[in-house]
C-alpha cells in the first residue's frame, strides 16, 4: 500500500490566491527567464563536448536535443536559489548547466517508443526519430553521465568548497534515483489505464517532476552556503512549485496550443495517463496550482529582495502557456 503524504511533502497547509500578483510577477519573470536562458545557453555551448568529437553520431544526438530549445527552467532555478542566499551565478554555472543535461536526458528517454512514444519535442522530430532508438538511448545516457562530470569537476566552480560540491551532487543523484524521479516514472507507467486515487497521483507528480525541481533549488542554496533555516525554506518553496509545475503541464496537455508547446496535445488522454484534470477537472486543477504557488511565496517571507526572481518565477508558472 502506498504511504505518501502531500502535507508532509509541502510542509504546511495553504489557502490564498492573487491573480493580479501572479500576472505582474509573471511579467518580471519573463525578463529574468529570458536573460537566464541566454546565460545558460552560453554555458552549454562552452561546456558541452563538441558535436564533431568522435564518435560523432552520439555527440550530434546530444547536441540535437540539448540545443533544440526549451525554457532552461531548471538551471535558472539553481541560479536564482544561489543568488537568493548571496551566491554568484557565474560560480554555479557548470552545475546549473548539468541540470539541463539531466533534464534533456529524461526527455530523450521519455519520448522513446517503450515509454511515451512521442514523435515531436519542442517542435522538432524526437531524438529517436532522427538518430534511431539505440543512439537515442545512448545519447541520453551520455548526457546524464556528462552532467555528473560537470557537477564534480571544480573547473569554473573553484570558489565552491569540495564539501558543498559533494553535498549538492549527492542531493541531485538522490532526486533522480529509484526513490526519486525514476520511482515516479515507474508508478506513472504502472498507473496507465487504471483508476488511481489522489494519493497515488500526488506521488507520481511529486516524484516524477517535483523531486528534480526541488533538488535544483536546494542545490543552488547548498552551493552558495545557505543556512539550515534558509535551505529548509527553499526546500518547502521547491516542493510547492514542483507540484504546481506538473499540474499546469497536465492542464496544458488539454488546453495548450500545439505550436507553442512544440509537441502534440491530448496525449495524456489518449494514453489514459494519471493527471490532475482527469481526477479533479480543469477548474479545480488550476485552483490547486494557484494555491500551491501562493503557498510557495509564503516560504520566502524570511528572505530579502534577493528572492524576488524565485517569487516571480513561481507566479509565472500558473500563467504560462508553454
Amino acid at each position: 500500500m502506498l504511504k505518501f503524504s502531500l502535507g508532509k511533502w509541502l510542509g504546511f497547509a495553504f489557502d490564498n490566491n492573487s491573480y493580479l500578483l501572479n500576472l505582474l510577477d509573471g511579467l518580471f519573470a519573463s525578463q529574468y527567464l529570458s536573460e537566464g536562458k541566454k546565460f545558460v545557453d552560453e554555458g552549454i555551448l562552452s561546456l558541452l563536448p563538441d558535436e564533431e568529437s568522435y564518435p560523432e553520431v552520439v555527440h550530434q544526438a546530444m547536441h540535437y536535443s540539448l540545443l533544440a530549445g526549451g525554457k532552461r527552467l531548471r538551471p535558472i532555478l539553481v541560479i536564482a536559489a544561489s543568488e537568493a542566499v548571496g551566491g554568484d551565478r557565474k560560480a554555479v554555472l557548470p552545475f546549473a548547466v548539468a541540470t539541463e543535461l539531466v533534464h534533456t536526458y529524461t526527455l530523450i528517454h521519455d519520448d522513446l517508443p517503450a515509454l511515451d512514444n512521442d514523435d515531436l519535442r519542442r517542435g522538432k522530430p524526437t531524438n529517436h526519430k532522427v538518430f534511431g532508438e539505440a543512439v537515442a538511448i545512448l545519447a541520453g545516457d551520455a548526457l546524464l553521465t556528462e552532467a555528473f562530470i560537470l557537477m564534480t569537476r571544480s573547473v569554473g566552480m573553484e570558489s565552491i568548497s569540495p564539501e558543498r560540491l559533494l553535498r549538492a551532487t549527492h542531493e541531485m543523484a538522490t532526486a533522480l534515483g529509484s526513490t526519486g524521479m525514476i520511482g515516479g516514472q515507474v508508478v506513472d507507467l504502472e498507473a496507465e489505464g487504471k483508476p488511481i486515487d489522489a494519493e497515488t497521483l500526488e506521488y507520481i507528480h511529486i516524484y516524477k517532476t517535483g523531486f528534480l525541481i526541488r533538488a535544483c533549488i536546494r542545490c543552488g542554496g547548498i552551493l552558495s552556503g545557505a543556512t539550515p533555516r534558509q535551505l529548509n525554506s527553499l526546500s518547502r518553496f521547491g516542493a510547492h512549485i514542483g507540484l504546481a509545475f506538473q499540474i499546469i503541464d497536465d492542464i496544458l496537455d488539454i488546453t495548450g496550443d500545439e505550436k507553442q508547446l512544440g509537441k502534440g496535445i491530448g496525449s495524456d488522454l489518449t494514453k489514459d495517463k494519471a493527471t490532475y484534470p482527469a481526477l479533479y477537472g480543469l477548474k479545480e486543477s488550476r485552483r490547486k496550482a494557484e494555491e500551491l504557488v501562493e503557498a510557495s511565496i509564503v516560504c520566502l517571507e524570511e528572505f530579502d529582495g534577493r528572492t524576488d526572481p524565485l517569487r516571480q518565477i513561481a507566479r509565472f508558472f500558473v500563467q504560462r502557456t508553454y
